[in-house]
């Protein structure tokens, strides 16, 4: 019975990851040498910023922040807000570059922690993902699967290592099950060694084995490999989250195998008996009925549950916003950003269909909605629990699905923690130094803090009172004449020390999906 199971589930994880792939798995065109960023330099001074740190500290200015090459070097209190600045100054030399950034704020360099470069289906070339990514402040993404092979991803973890594309930091987990056999703990083993050589730097599980699940985490922590699972309804019953985590996973990514690990009266999910998994409406609709069947919050399970993980130093991925579509499928259809910056692959990627992942609206109704909308509440409640306990939560996209466009999906997550129960610099932490502790890159990245790298990301409206001046469309409001003005919108956006206009990035994006479209009437 082993021996068969070891052959059903490279089989199983075949079929979870050829609904990601569909029937294109070629990848897109590599990103062009990058023409965009001015630096690094010997110095770059940001003058006057206010600057939120990245670990929860509040928005402190104005300050000088000195930039040596890749590095902040000084962070030099300069004054009070409001009045003219009177106490010295780091003084700049000939050929130092300047930004006077007086009134902006500065926050460190947004961590994507689930972003895949997305395949041929969803755009022509890596630079659309890339530059989305970028323009949005985003400058460490968490590459998770690398689903167009190990050969393009790493191309391109490379080429950003050392500037050469317009790009954010990379971090590959390579997809386990994916491209080969693994039936045994030995084989699996082998693998992950294998990988390691390659240049991973951790696993994307989906789900199998436990024996062999727990022979790869085993290799992975020798190895020094970080580890996260989407934990698919496939076998969520025998690793849900909690079991996962005991045996030593350390991220989980979006939901599933939580509310299963706080069942009461039941281990399997209430299927109905016309279920079928490959069927995306069932998987999707039935989905958004499975919170409710766990324990209530508070309830001595919930908290059991949540305690046990925490102990466990687990990291939570939750990407809510990969799922909004499901609650309210017209707003998310007809988001702001959809004429100029959707490409044609990627918005057919979106409409409905029975062959692609995430493309579950054959028949999506009010109740669909509904029942999506009062899980969205049980999970959020969990989310804002395990933060207030001391558990780490994340913040990741999952974009390139479910009418999410790189870059903006990342922005609305930060909304959707919020709306969760985070205070905005809670949302900061998480989409910051949470990242980069569960990268294990908290002494590079993560904060605004001298010695690190210099990952920044300035605007000109305070990201606090509201994320949606994030977006790369910007915010309508209206002015003291009574017109309608649009703010907002990523200023600079400054990796390993080099500044990026966002502006220009994004103009790069329409360029590429205006070429598209007329290649494509």
């Amino acid at each position: 019975m082993s021996q068969l199971r070891n052959l059903i589930f490279p089989l199983v994880l075949l079929a979870f990851f050829s609904q990601i792939l569909l029937v294109e798995a070629a990848p897109p065109e590599n990103a062009p040498d990058r023409f965009r960023g001015e630096g690094p330099f010997n110095q770059l001074i940001l003058r006057g910023v206010i600057f939120i740190n990245g670990e929860g500290a509040p928005p402190r200015g104005p300050v000088d922040i000195v930039i040596e090459k890749n590095r902040i070097v000084d962070i030099v209190d300069v004054g009070h807000p409001g009045v003219p600045i009177i106490k010295p100054r780091p003084v700049a030399n000939a050929g130092d570059k300047e930004l006077h950034l007086e009134g902006h704020y500065v926050m460190p360099g947004f961590i994507d922690m689930h972003g895949h470069m997305g395949g041929s289906h969803q755009m022509s070339s890596a630079e659309y993902s890339l530059k989305l990514w970028l323009a949005h402040g985003i400058t460490t993404v968490r590459e998770p699967g690398s689903f167009n092979g190990a050969e393009f991803v790493m191309r391109h973890v490379k080429a950003s290592q050392k500037n050469q594309i317009s790009a954010p930091r990379i971090v590959p987990y390579f997809g386990f099950g994916w491209g080969t056999t693994r039936r045994t703990e030995k084989e699996a083993k082998a693998w992950v060694r294998k990988i390691a050589k390659q240049g991973a730097k951790g696993i994307k599980f989906g789900g199998t084995n436990p024996k062999i699940f727990k022979a790869a985490i085993e290799e992975a922590k020798k190895q020094g490999l970080g580890t996260a699972m989407h934990h698919a309804q496939l076998d969520v019953t025998h690793l849900n989250a909690l079991d996962s985590a005991r045996l030593g996973l350390t991220t989980m990514e979006h939901w599933y195998g939580l509310p299963e690990a706080m069942f009461e009266d039941q281990v399997i999910q209430n299927y109905p008996l016309d279920y079928n998994y490959n069927n995306e409406q069932h998987r999707f609709g039935e989905a958004g009925k499975l919170w409710l069947q766990a324990a209530a919050p508070g309830s001595e399970k919930w908290n059991a549950v949540r305690d046990e993980l925490i102990s466990l130093d687990f990291t939570i991925n939750p990407t809510m916003t990969i799922y909004e579509a499901s609650r309210d499928l017209m707003r998310e259809r007809n988001a702001d950003w959809h004429k100029e910056y959707t490409s044609p692959r990627l918005w057919k990627f979106f409409q409905a269909s029975r062959y692609a992942h995430g493309s579950y609206w054959f028949d999506w109704t009010t109740q669909d909605e509904i029942n999506w909308k009062n899980n969205y509440q049980r999970w959020m409640a969990f989310i804002d629990d395990y933060k207030n306990h001391g558990g780490r939560v994340t913040t990741g996209s999952d974009s390139g699905f479910i009418y999410k466009t790189y870059g903006f999906g990342y922005i609305r997550e930060l909304e959707l923690l919020q709306e969760a129960g985070f205070h905005p610099l809670e949302v900061i932490k998480s989409a910051t130094i949470n990242g980069a502790e569960a990268l294990g890159m908290e002494e590079q990245i993560g904060s605004i803090s001298i010695g690190k790298y210099a990952d920044l990301v300035v605007v000109e409206e305070n990201p606090l009172a509201n994320f949606k001046t994030l977006y790369g469309t910007g915010h309508v409001k209206l002015n003291e004449q009574n017109k309608p003005v649009t703010v907002g919108g990523v200023k600079y956006t400054i990796k390993d020390g080099i500044v990026f206009d966002a502006k220009l990035l994004l103009e790069d994006v329409k360029k590429l999906v205006k070429k598209e479209k007329a290649q494509t009437q």
